[in-house]
């Protein structure tokens, strides 16, 4: 057990120090899993509330898939994101494999679908009293659509929070579109694995510290902002 603390010890003399290796894996982090779960948020939401007040034939079946993509495996979107970024590939004229882009792009399809169907299931569960309060206010779609997402703006937010959560956390996908290259394309998730089989505990347990306190500060954020409303 003495490795246990040893390894703990050097962690937080780690984030202490906040050596500059473990800066640059943390900010990389935060930037690609960021700028992922935005450009998702500002398609999904939309989308999500939309198809959720919309009735078409075949919503059923629609829902069905919606909620199955909710939980599509990382590395499947990897595989797909890679061969369509490799040379032979539809995209490989863009030379985007292995730059924190195609990471990026891996995690934003990751958690699109996911913020997607969270957005529908809340939608569909509580947006039918809102988009009634709008109809009688003569609202067309797009002044609903609008209406719903800032009544329920804080459900959402927590909605985007769990996906944010889901893509920081993410192995696979970022592993096989990145690379997992020192200074360039190496992130907290795929350090924490490459430290585990090296048996390099302190790193990994330093970096893991930090993706707790990501997640705490986030969600605190949205707690305080809720209980103002």
């Amino acid at each position: 057990m003495s490795y246990i603390t040893e390894g703990f010890k050097e962690a937080v003399k780690l984030l202490i120090t906040w050596d500059g290796e473990v800066f640059q894996i943390v900010s990389l982090s935060i930037l690609v899993s960021t700028s992922a779960t935005l450009f998702a948020s500002i398609i999904s939401v939309p989308l999500g509330t939309y198809f959720a007040i919309k009735k078409f034939k075949g919503k059923n079946l629609f829902s069905r898939l919606t909620y199955t993509m909710m939980s599509i495996p990382s590395v499947v979107i990897g595989l797909l994101v890679a061969i369509g970024l490799s040379r032979k590939g539809p995209l490989g004229h863009l030379d985007l494999l292995y730059t924190k882009e195609a990471m990026i792009i891996a995690q934003g399809l990751l958690v699109t679908p996911l913020i997607f169907g969270l957005t529908y299931g809340l939608v569909k569960s509580r947006g039918n009293t809102i988009e009634k309060v709008a109809f009688t206010l003569g609202c067309n779609r797009l002044d609903t659509i609008i209406l719903i997402i800032r009544e329920l703006r804080v459900d959402i937010l927590i909605n985007i929070a769990t996906a944010f959560s889901r893509a920081i956390s993410e192995v696979g996908a970022v592993m096989i579109v990145g690379g997992n290259i020192k200074n360039y394309t190496r992130v907290m998730t795929t350090t924490i694995s490459m430290m585990n089989s090296m048996g390099d505990y302190p790193m990994a347990i330093a970096l893991g510290i930090v993706l707790l306190l990501i997640s705490f500060i986030i969600h605190s954020i949205i707690y305080s902002y809720s209980r103002e409303e």
